[in-house]
């Protein structure tokens, strides 16, 4: 599974980081964030996009598992 970083990009950078990814990726996709609109941003996105997201907080950081 394809993993991106988008820690320190305020949004709408992280969702459009995730738009470009999933086009590339097919199946999934991990994203990492490192604030709270990223986070819900990104979800809301993935979701809007028929992907299921799982969200797992790293520290400071989650990571979103996003899979068809």
């Amino acid at each position: 599974m394809k993993r991106i970083d988008t820690s320190g990009y305020s949004c709408p950078e992280p969702v459009l980081m995730t738009k470009r990814a999933l086009k590339s990726s097919g199946q999934g996709l991990e994203v990492i964030v490192d604030n709270v609109a990223s986070r819900e941003n990104v979800t809301r996105f993935a979701q809007a996009t028929g992907y299921s997201v799982g969200c797992v907080s790293e520290g400071s950081r989650w990571i979103l598992t996003l899979t068809k």
